[in-house]
Parts: C-alpha cells; sequence; structure tokens
C-alpha cells in the first residue's frame, strides 16, 4: 500500500442532471460534473456560470449607506473639500486605494491616499494618522478595505469634526463604528445580494455609485486585490475577476506594465495566477517591508521612467521579502518541533522577538501547510512588551469565532473564518495559546487533523482528451469556491515511471488503462518511485492541463497525490547490496523479520536491530501481528508453513523480499532414490568406512560432492539404518524398514529446494502469486 498525504473527499454527481447538463449545454459530462459540484444545480445557474460576461453587476445602491455615502462625497466635490482615502497595506488595499483615487480624480475632487505604516501604525485607523490628516485640513476620510473595527478611532474622528466614510469587507464585530456612512455588504440586516466582495470589490461599488456608471476601466485594478486577498470567486466577484483578467491584457496603465515586465509575463499569457503568483507578492512586499506608498504610486503613475523604477524597487524588495520569510519559517519550525510539537497541541502559536511583523501571515501559511494546524505567528516587540501577528486556519476551526471569544486579552483583531491578524500585550501569548488550545480541543477531532483534497470527479482516461480540458477553461477565472478542477483517476498500471529534474526531486509517469495512455508529471514527488512496486495499480490525484511542445498538443495529469490500495512486494533478491537498502531503503516504518540467528549475526552491524525480529518456530510465527506493517523478509524459513503462520493474523501492506540465504540447496546435487541405493549397497559391501579418511576418493569416484555424502549419510544414521562413530559409518543389522522421508534431514532439504524454487529461483510476477496464494491459505 502507499497512503495518500491527504485526505481525497471525491464529490458525487446526480447523474440524472449531468445528463440534463450535457443535454443543455452541449458540454461534456466531466465539465457538467464539475458545474454541479460547483453548487450549479440548475441548467439556468450553470449558463450564467459559463457565460459570465453576459450577466450584470448588482445595483450599487443597494448596499446600506451608499446615497449617503455618495451625496457626501459629491459635496465634498462641489465645495472644494480636501477628500483623504484611507488604506491598507496589502495588495486589496493598495489596488482599493488606486480604484478610490481614479474615481475621485476623474471627477475632479481634491484628493490623496494615506496607508498606514504596519511597523510604527499597525493595521487599520489610527489616531496619530487623524491627527496628521486633521492638520491636512482634510474634511472627509474615506477608508478601503478597513476601518470596520475601528470604534474608538471613529469616536476621535468625530471630536476632530471631519466626516468618516467605512467602506470595508472584514468581519464586523459585535459594535460598529459610528461613522458618517458604513459600505459594508455583510452589515447585520444588509440586502445586498451578494456578500463576499473583496476591499477592493466594495471600492469598486462606490466608484460605480459616484460615476454613474460602470466604470469598466478600473477593472484592471478591481481583478488584482480580488485574487489576491482570495474571496470567493463567484456572483459579482468572478465578473470583475473575469472582466478584469480581460482588460488587464489590454492595460494602458504605465505602472501595470512596467510591473508585468519585471514579473517576466506578457500579456496573452496572463490569468489568474499570474496576479496570485507574480503581481500580488511583489505588491504585498512593499507594505510587508516599508511604506505601501510606492505600490500605489506605481499602479497611478503615467510616467514610464517612474514606473519602471518603481517596479525594479518593487521587485528588489520582493527577493528581500523572500529571504526574510525563509529565515523566519526555518526558525519557527524549530520552535515548533523543539517547543510545541503538533501531536500535543492543536493549535499553534509561534512568536519570535524582533521578527518582519510583515511577513508573519505568510509564515503562518508555510507553518499551516507543514503541520496542518491553525497556526499563529507573532512579533514581539519586548521593548514595549506587544506581540503583532497573523493566524492561519484550517477546515473546521473558525478563526474569527474563536479569537472573538479571547477579546479581553485581544484588544485589537480582525478577519476572518481562516485567517486573522491581531496586536496583543506580550504577556498574554501564553494565555491565549492555553485558551485557542482548549478551544480546539472541543471542535477538532484527531481526523480534523489530516490534509483535505477536495476532488471534483473520478475521471476514467478516455475522458482525459484536449476537448474536455479545453472545455474546462470556461470555468475560469479559477480561485476561492472555483478551484482549479481536481481529479481522481483510480487503479490504473504505469508504464513507466522515473524521477526528473536537476535534483531528482520531481516524478515523470505514464499510467495506462483501457489501452489508452496518459503522460503525468508529480512535482516534488521524486521519493515516490521507490514506494510504488512494479505492477502496482495506482490511484492519482491532479489537475488536466495540456502540455505544447514542438507543435504538438497532448493531455496531461498535473500529479499532486498517489495512493496504493492494494499490499505491495519490494524485490531486493538479486545482487542485493545489504548495506545499501538499510542505508538508502529502509525506514523506521519496516520491520526486519529474519528465521535465522546466524543471518543476524552476519550481517549485525549494518542492520537496525531495534527494528529487527527473530521467528524460530511456527507457533512464534502465528502469534506476530503484521497486518498492515512494512516488513523486510531477510532470509528464508525452513518451510513454507512459517511463512503461512507468519501472516495468520492479517497482510502487510508491504512486503521487502531480500531472502539472504548461505546455503543454496536449489543448485545442490540432490540424491535420488537410486543414489541412496548404491551407497547402501556400498556400505553393505565394504562393511564399515571411514568418511574421514575416504569420502573425497568416493566423491570422486561417483561424481558427487562431499556434502552428497555427508547428507546421505545423515539421512541414514537419523533412519537407523547405520551408526557413525568418529567418522567411521557402518550399518546396522536388521534395521526396520523405513522410508527416507521419515528424515528430518531429508523433509528439510526438501523443503528448502521447495522453498528456494519457489521465492528464490522466480519472477517478481511469480513471487507474487507465490504470496497471494499464502495470504489465502492464511485466511482460510
Amino acid at each position: 500500500m502507499l497512503q495518500s498525504k491527504k485526505r481525497w473527499n471525491v464529490q458525487e454527481c446526480d447523474e440524472q442532471l449531468v445528463n440534463e447538463f450535457v443535454e443543455n449545454l452541449n458540454i461534456t459530462p466531466l465539465v457538467a460534473s464539475l458545474l454541479l459540484n460547483r453548487g450549479m444545480t440548475t441548467v439556468e445557474a450553470a449558463r450564467e456560470f459559463l457565460h459570465v460576461d453576459a450577466q450584470t453587476f448588482h445595483d450599487p445602491f443597494l448596499l446600506h449607506d451608499m446615497d449617503k455615502a455618495v451625496a457626501r462625497i459629491q459635496q465634498a466635490i462641489d465645495h472644494n473639500e480636501k477628500i483623504m482615502i484611507y488604506g491598507d497595506y496589502d495588495a486589496d488595499g493598495v489596488s482599493s486605494t488606486s480604484v478610490m483615487l481614479s474615481a475621485l480624480q476623474q471627477l475632479g475632487a481634491d484628493t490623496d491616499f494615506y496607508i498606514p505604516n504596519r511597523f510604527t501604525e499597525g493595521y487599520g485607523p489610527n489616531k496619530a494618522a487623524f491627527d496628521k490628516i486633521n492638520a491636512g485640513g482634510y474634511q472627509l476620510v474615506i477608508t478601503v478595505d478597513t476601518g470596520i473595527s475601528a470604534v474608538e478611532e471613529t469616536a476621535y474622528a468625530r471630536e476632530l469634526d471631519f466626516d468618516l466614510i467605512i467602506t470595508d469587507h472584514h468581519e464586523p464585530g459585535p459594535i460598529l463604528p459610528d461613522a458618517y456612512a458604513i459600505i459594508h455588504p455583510k452589515l447585520p440586516g444588509s440586502t445586498y445580494p451578494f456578500k463576499e466582495l473583496a476591499g477592493v470589490g466594495v471600492a469598486f461599488k462606490l466608484a460605480h455609485a459616484l460615476l454613474g456608471e460602470l466604470p469598466e476601466h478600473l477593472l484592471e485594478l478591481a481583478v488584482i486585490g480580488t485574487i489576491a486577498d482570495l474571496v470567493p470567486l463567484v456572483d459579482e466577484n468572478r465578473l470583475i475577476a473575469r472582466k478584469g483578467l480581460d482588460y488587464l491584457k489590454l492595460t494602458k496603465r504605465t505602472g501595470i506594465e512596467a510591473l508585468l515586465s519585471v514579473c517576466g509575463v506578457k500579456r496573452e499569457e496572463i490569468t489568474e495566477d499570474t496576479i496570485g503568483f507574480a503581481m500580488a507578492p511583489r505588491i504585498n512586499a512593499v507594505g510587508r517591508l516599508q511604506d505601501a506608498d510606492p505600490a500605489v504610486h506605481l499602479l497611478m503613475t503615467t510616467n514610464a521612467e517612474e514606473a519602471k523604477g518603481l517596479a525594479k524597487e518593487i521587485d528588489a524588495l520582493n527577493k528581500v521579502r523572500q529571504q526574510i520569510v525563509n529565515d523566519i519559517t526555518e526558525e519557527a519550525v524549530e520552535f515548533v518541533e523543539n517547543m510545541y510539537p503538533p501531536d500535543e497541541n492543536s493549535v499553534l502559536i509561534v512568536e519570535g522577538e524582533g521578527w518582519n511583523a510583515g511577513v508573519v501571515g505568510i509564515v503562518a501559511s508555510r507553518l499551516v501547510e507543514k503541520f496542518y494546524r491553525p497556526t499563529i505567528v507573532l512579533s514581539i516587540d519586548s521593548e514595549n512588551r506587544i506581540a503583532k501577528g497573523s493566524a492561519r486556519s484550517i477546515e473546521g476551526f473558525d478563526l474569527f469565532a474563536n479569537l472573538s471569544k479571547c477579546r479581553d486579552i485581544l484588544p485589537h483583531f480582525g478577519g476572518h473564518p481562516m485567517a486573522a491578524g491581531m496586536t496583543l500585550n506580550s504577556d498574554d501569548v501564553e494565555e491565549l495559546r492555553t485558551r485557542l488550545n482548549e478551544q480546539a480541543s472541543n471542535v477538532l477531532t484527531e481526523q480534523d487533523f489530516i490534509p483535505i483534497t477536495s476532488v471534483d470527479t473520478v475521471c476514467t482516461t478516455e475522458e482525459i482528451t484536449l476537448e474536455n480540458i479545453e472545455q474546462m477553461s470556461a470555468l475560469a477565472p479559477f480561485g476561492m469556491h472555483n478551484p482549479k478542477p481536481k481529479v481522481l483517476i483510480k487503479d490504473v498500471h504505469t508504464t513507466s515511471m522515473r524521477k526528473i529534474g536537476a535534483n531528482k526531486n520531481h516524478l515523470k509517469l505514464v499510467f495506462e488503462d483501457s489501452g489508452v495512455s496518459v503522460d503525468a508529471v508529480g512535482f516534488g514527488l521524486g521519493y515516490i518511485l521507490d514506494e510504488v512496486s512494479p505492477i502496482a495499480k495506482v490511484s492519482l490525484v491532479g489537475e488536466l492541463s495540456i502540455n505544447e511542445w514542438n507543435n504538438m498538443r497532448k493531455p496531461q495529469l498535473m500529479v499532486e497525490d498517489i495512493s496504493v490500495d492494494e499490499w505491495q512486494m519490494f524485490d531486493y533478491r538479486s545482487a542485493i547490496d545489504v548495506k545499501r537498502f538499510f542505508e538508502q531503503v529502509f525506514t523506521d516504518q519496516m520491520k526486519v523479520v529474519a528465521f535465522h540467528d546466524s543471518t543476524i549475526d552476519k550481517y549485525k552491524s549494518m542492520l537496525p536491530m531495534e527494528h529487527v525480529v527473530l521467528i524460530q518456530d511456527e507457533e512464534q510465527a502465528k502469534a506476530c501481528m503484521f497486518a498492515g506493517e512494512q516488513i523486510v523478509l531477510l532470509d528464508l524459513p525452513p518451510s513454507q508453513k512459517w511463512l503461512e503462520a507468519l501472516f495468520f493474523q492479517g497482510i502487510p501492506s508491504r512486503i521487502y523480499a531480500i531472502f539472504l540465504t548461505e546455503e543454496d540447496h536449489y543448485f545442490d546435487t540432490i540424491p535420488t532414490r537410486d543414489h541412496f541405493k548404491w551407497f547402501y549397497g556400498f556400505l553393505a559391501k565394504k562393511g564399515p568406512f571411514d568418511l574421514k579418511r575416504y569420502k573425497e576418493d568416493l566423491a570422486i569416484h561417483k561424481g558427487w560432492s562431499k556434502e552428497t555424502i555427508d547428507f546421505m549419510a545423515k539421512v541414514f544414521f537419523e533412519l537407523e539404518f547405520v551408526t557413525i562413530n568418529n567418522g567411521l559409518i557402518s550399518l546396522v543389522k536388521n534395521s526396520a524398514k523405513r522410508d527416507l522421508i521419515e528424515s528430518a534431514t531429508y523433509r528439510q532439504k526438501q523443503q528448502q529446494i521447495e522453498i528456494e524454487k519457489n521465492f528464490i529461483y522466480t519472477s517478481y510476477v511469480q513471487l507474487k502469486n507465490q504470496f497471494q496464494d499464502i495470504f489465502k491459505r492464511s485466511i482460510e
């Protein structure tokens, strides 16, 4: 067997609905099942999802306070009041700020922006910033992607006598700020049709309401924050993403062109991954290491030289950010393993003196990936006794809800069920750790700590076609709640498998079923080559793609996980280098079974003795529990019955066959009954015979080996046909007639010949079949 890295949650489909979708939408059954698994339960819903470009945006005035906010902003523009846009330092906040700036500038407003410094000011509105804004003569402040938790700061804004409009999408707390207007799709009692907008989506709605018509030219900015913030790409977010990517490919924004250039991305190659893995990390890097202002300037500039310089600066900051993340992650992993091991902690809280607070969210994500526990990573400022950090969660543990239960020690926090940010007194970190672990123990089970892969459908090799893969592209852009489709291919044979890459850490394979072969690649899965036996049937989970090379287009599977459901046999019988096996192949999950203490003595220096089990009789073999285990058969037992006894209590998951032998019985001269008859007659004729002196002469005369003569002498002795005294062998007169099989030595020789024939001198397939037969007899 080979256990998959994750639990595979394979979704099931209503076949009747699949057929209905196929008939009405002119799509393949595979694509129909993908639509159903994304919640499209009617033909009309599926049609709308597929033809997203035909959809329209919701009326922005359905958002609470939208009319009030628009009127106040228009008043400020009409009276030449100074308007400050107060943003956030991540990609969502930067793009939100840019959308609002663009809309207000288009309307001729006197406007500027302010983004707090992550390190000196922290997240969200703060009183010191409001003092600066007030001193600058600003009479209206509009927050974007922030502010819903700023209850005290909003009250302070009223004291300073400027109006505050909050636009945000983060989870509202139990008390809302007393702002002039709050535009938020999740406000209690909100009737807005879609609740999951990103911060930039809310800013885009305000821009729409202000401009009086859909600002399509701002979609190239709105798509950045929408994809970067990992909001569900359904409904209006899907529309923003789909149209936004189209506009991004046609962009005339000098800054975006410069950013794409340093990312090495061509316009026609832009996808959601371009934002998620190239643009957004660079934009985020600015606010993670310093003031985020350069990121806004890059998106807003019309000067090509300035754009080029800013893009290079941001790219360099991203490289620095990557190194910082790697260094902190290494420290954090060591901290977890040494101080708070995952098997003893349901929630991991990791803190470090002076860690860069701007990257702890990335580190938290990496720790979740490695340990699969809800994780909080905190940067400690010991001088001010402050801990700032970010949290990431796993399925089944709502971060926002559980952190809400700790409000008394969390003066400032906000976020979502799966991610959050916070500031607290460093003295309260241990208390937070205790509370969250207790809360998690009440809701999480052992099963919850096994990562889950959601699999859309089971797919046959015949369904892996260019047509199917091309039709899947209609489901893009992919993201939260609309992930890239994952398929399961069950129980197929691999026709080839090898390690690839400079470090041989990737896997290249070809699998086949029903006469159809498919290429597959698994990045980082090179180690699996040693864990899949030659004829095993494998199950694969991955994403389908098209491999284009040398003007050829072929379907291919990008493998993410592999399992083998049947027991496996690994053949290490031929010219085995025992030392290499135990140095390179052996793992702590294996148990080494030996049947002869002489084998153990001979190889003791290289054997992992704490994993060695010596079996010395059938009863001992029968008492062993190897069901589901990985066992190494170091040598052969005296009889095949010992193997049947060994598996009496269950089938192992893997057998590594080494079968070291000190003697080669199979190719020895095997005495026939005629041999024994001649030898008996020889002894009767010659009388007592001195084996020590004349055995070699006799062997030469007959063309036998000396071992053959010793063997026949021992058999005769056990049958009481002869006596042997100091090498002198003599017949016993009038001995009882007995069959050769009554001799233990004769039986053992026959058994050894048979077991060597069946287990050493056989092909791989024959050997596996031998074990298969043994398992059947053991169960019976």
